[in-house]
């Protein structure tokens, strides 16, 4: 029974303003003994938006983790990695179980949690359509279409009302391999009330609906038909209907399937033991490349989205091992370059085309589309669900915004503008922002979690940008330099504007420091490291334009 002080709020800790990341709280209860699920626990790519030295971005959970006792779940939509890639890493702040279908559970098992170090996360999984009772909650999984296999919505009923979490989704009757997103499920729930849909906006700047998977397995099926020798397809790991089309298309014209990337693999085997590749051949290994005629093989690579390690880009420096690509062969990149990925993506490209490779995208043939849905699936959604409230998600401001406007023009009347932080109260009442909690982001740096304000990632931008100058000075007690100044630049141009050495310029201005300081004064360590600093950085700023990072040790002998 619900009292006045019981209320259901959304909480997105990740995922709403940025595209990636995801990972969304939902509390039931009075403020202070709230009962808590999750959805989704993702990680994002940092070297896309220029953290130097820093692979992976996670959302901060720390209000969660403050809170853990009372979260109930963590409940996984689907599994690619800005849904999936952060449980490996931040489950042990929280130790709550783990719910997902087969699927993602199995691809968390063999791509995260195999890995050295892995902790043991509580997995269990969780059929569609069952409804599952935890805590104040009833969750239920409803499948949707989109790029991965498994995908769902979550329906999520509380004595308040029903919430529906879309996930990622698109429209696709033939997505050949994966579920439908089902009119009468949506419409059912529609008929029983929905209280607030909280809904991908990625696509809703695009007009119209996706095409669908089949329109892509045909083009394939074609190019890689009409080929006259080698085909090399470059797609997402994760994208099992790509593959399966690949396959498909591989096997109708008398040509052989090679794999060749861990992701690639892992994805291979986890959709071979759910059935999502029944009927086809077991693929080759790389070490099968050589002995095959041009004209029979096709090869599935990873690297779509220029990844400097990954298969395709080294096929392009030709330096893999065991596959190369010569004049007259084909690569169809089946799949988009994510915002920031562009230029990595256009280099292969081009030392592709450079070594007299065909090279295939979407510009010219239907060969990738999108996990998400275009404008008429969207009306298609507003109309089945008839929500009372909506919380655009899975988006940056602008996707956020212009969904905003769209839900208004379906004829919602409440809208509600979250951000990373917001705390939504859903019920009772009008739905509305009613305060915020700590979010941002952790940044895996090596083999440890450092947050935003951690001083190394503006340290390396500044390194990048202007280098660094290292002086070490020997000072005996009589405050007398003992031998030379060791001297070394970094980063730096080796001459300066009027062509003089730039390593000249700081040892000259490193002695002429020295010599200008009184005895007091070189007998105080920081006083002359200060004075060097300041010198040296000015000195260099004059022949350069920038002025250095500077660290100058003074020991004392």
């Amino acid at each position: 029974m619900t009292t006045r002080q019981d209320e259901l709020v959304f909480v997105p800790l990740g995922g709403v303003g940025e595209i990636g990341m995801n990972a969304a709280l939902y509390g039931f209860g009075p403020e202070k003994s709230r009962k808590w699920i999750m959805v989704d626990c993702g990680m994002g790519f940092a070297g896309e938006e220029g953290f130097p030295g820093i692979d992976l971005m996670f959302p901060d959970l720390s209000f969660i983790e403050e809170r853990r006792k009372d979260l109930l779940g963590i409940f996984i939509t689907h599994a690619h990695e800005d849904h999936i890639g952060a449980v490996s890493e931040l489950w042990p702040r929280l130790k709550a179980p783990v719910y997902a279908t087969r699927f993602a559970k199995q691809l968390l098992e063999t791509r995260r949690l195999s890995e050295p170090g892995a902790p043991k996360v509580e997995l269990r999984e969780i059929k569609p359509g069952k409804r599952v009772p935890i805590g104040p909650f009833e969750i239920e999984f409803v499948p949707v279409s989109h790029s991965i296999p498994e995908s769902n919505a979550i329906a999520i009923r509380t004595e308040h009302g029903l919430v529906l979490h879309t996930g990622d989704w698109k429209l696709d009757d033939t997505p050949v391999a994966g579920d439908i997103t089902s009119p009468d499920a949506f419409r059912a729930l529609g008929d029983e009330g929905v209280l607030a849909l909280v809904c991908d906006s990625t696509n809703i700047v695009r007009e119209g609906r996706s095409p669908s998977e089949s329109e892509v397995a045909a083009t394939l099926a074609r190019l890689i038909e009409e080929a006259p020798h080698r085909v090399a397809v470059t797609t997402f790991a994760s994208n099992v209907a790509r593959i399966r089309a690949v396959a498909d298309a591989a096997k109708a014209c008398g040509r052989q399937v090679i794999a060749v990337g861990r992701a690639m693999d892992r994805v291979i085997d986890v959709a071979r033991e759910c059935g999502y590749l029944d009927g086809l051949p077991d693929f080759l290994s790389a070490d099968s490349y050589a002995r095959l005629p041009r004209d029979k093989v096709v090869c599935l690579l990873t690297g779509s989205q220029g990844e400097s390690r990954a298969a395709l880009a080294r096929v392009s420096r030709d330096d893999h091992p065991a596959i190369s690509l010569t004049a007259g062969d084909r690569v169809i990149f089946s799949s988009r370059a994510i915002p920031g990925n562009e230029r990595d993506v256009g280099a292969i490209i081009n030392d592709l085309i450079e070594a007299g490779v065909e090279v295939i995208t979407d510009r010219t043939e239907l060969v990738h589309v999108s996990g998400h849905p275009r404008r008429d699936e969207m009306v298609a959604m507003y109309s089945w669900t008839r929500p009372k409230a909506a919380v655009p998600v899975h988006g940056e401001a602008l996707h956020l915004d212009e969904h905003a406007r769209f839900a208004r023009s379906q004829g919602v009347d409440t809208v509600v503008k979250a951000r990373n932080g917001s705390v939504v109260r859903l019920a009772p009442g009008a739905p509305e922002v009613i305060g915020h909690v700590k979010a941002g982001r952790l940044f895996k740096d090596g083999n440890v979690l450092i947050d935003a304000n951690d001083r190394a990632i503006p340290e390396r931008r500044k390194l990048a940008q202007t280098g660094i100058v290292s002086v070490a000075i020997a000072i005996d007690e009589r405050g007398e330099v003992i031998g030379e100044p060791a001297v070394d630049i970094m980063g730096l141009p080796n001459r300066g504007r009027s062509n003089e050495p730039l390593l000249d310029t700081v040892v000259d201005t490193v002695h002429r420091t020295l010599s200008g300081l009184s005895r007091g004064k070189m007998k105080d360590s920081e006083a002359v490291e200060n004075a060097v600093d300041r010198a040296v950085r000015s000195a260099v700023n004059e022949a350069w334009g920038k002025k250095p990072a500077c660290h100058v040790q003074v020991v004392e002998v």
